[in-house]
């Protein structure tokens, strides 16, 4: 797991492994995890391996999870950003670790929702996942009630959302706006664009000091230098990475470039 996907198994997490993998090694034939860790370690089953990661994966998610950070991206982080792009009317978003892709139908809704200007634009939203089921489960846009009842008011499930069967389907035009593209944080990536936000919410929590090092750098070579980053709120860059501060007085795990001068929202 850390070779591959950089996440670590710390001690008392065996419950983890046996009720994510149990059913992987049933389906395998094999009678129980040993014998399922003997055929790893024979090497030769990269299938068998990939589906060991995925199955290990952290998919904890929710529609506008943790409310404040979606109200700030709404009442600060966007409206700044516009501000600084109408010249070029061009903005890049990325959701890294994006899971089952509650959180860039979210942003979406948002932008749809709150910034109409934006219609005109040319706006790029990216998500990101380490897993090919968890990308095709988010392609598809399909929703079970639980998870559409889990940070969706009525009003947006009613407007974004078409019911079918038991399940909630969103909308072609959000299904449309976000792009869904593999990529495993922890091995370097190929730097293409430059994002004027990437929210890296509650990964890196599951990483080694020196992996996340790794990546805030790599975030940083990405990041515009007039850019937001938005991380998990048990996560910092404090003692990490000293390129980045926190954005004084939001209620969230927004940071910015060290040393970027804040200028004041555009009137409404």
């Amino acid at each position: 797991m850390r070779q591959r996907s950089g996440q670590i198994l710390e001690p008392g997490k065996e419950y983890l492994l046996k009720s994510r993998l149990a059913p992987l090694a049933e389906r395998h034939h094999l009678g129980d995890l040993h014998q399922l860790v003997a055929r790893l370690r024979a090497g030769g089953h990269a299938r068998l391996e990939t589906e060991v990661l995925e199955a290990m994966a952290i998919t904890e998610t929710s529609f506008f999870r943790d409310v404040h950070p979606f109200e700030t991206m709404r009442t600060e982080v966007f409206p700044r950003l516009i501000a600084r792009r109408r010249t070029e009317r061009k903005l890049a978003i990325w959701c890294a670790a994006s899971s089952t892709g509650q959180e860039p139908y979210s942003v979406a809704m948002l932008l749809k929702e709150y910034f109409p200007e934006l219609e005109t634009w040319d706006v790029t939203l990216v998500a990101t996942d380490l897993s090919q089921e968890m990308l095709e489960r988010s392609r598809a846009g399909r929703f079970s009630q639980i998870e559409a009842n889990r940070g969706l008011s009525v009003a947006m499930r009613e407007k974004w959302f078409q019911r079918h069967g038991k399940d909630w389907q969103i909308d072609d035009r959000l299904r449309r706006f976000v792009q869904f593209r593999q990529l495993n944080l922890s091995q370097p990536w190929p730097i293409t664009t430059t994002w004027d936000l990437i929210l890296l919410r509650n990964v890196m929590i599951y990483f080694d000091v020196e992996l996340k090092k790794q990546i805030l750098a790599r975030v940083n070579r990405s990041l515009h230098p007039e850019g937001y980053l938005l991380l998990g709120g048990a996560e910092t860059t404090l003692n990490l990475d000293d390129s980045f501060q926190r954005v004084e007085g939001w209620s969230s795990s927004f940071y910015r470039r060290t040393g970027f001068q804040p200028v004041s929202p555009p009137p409404n």
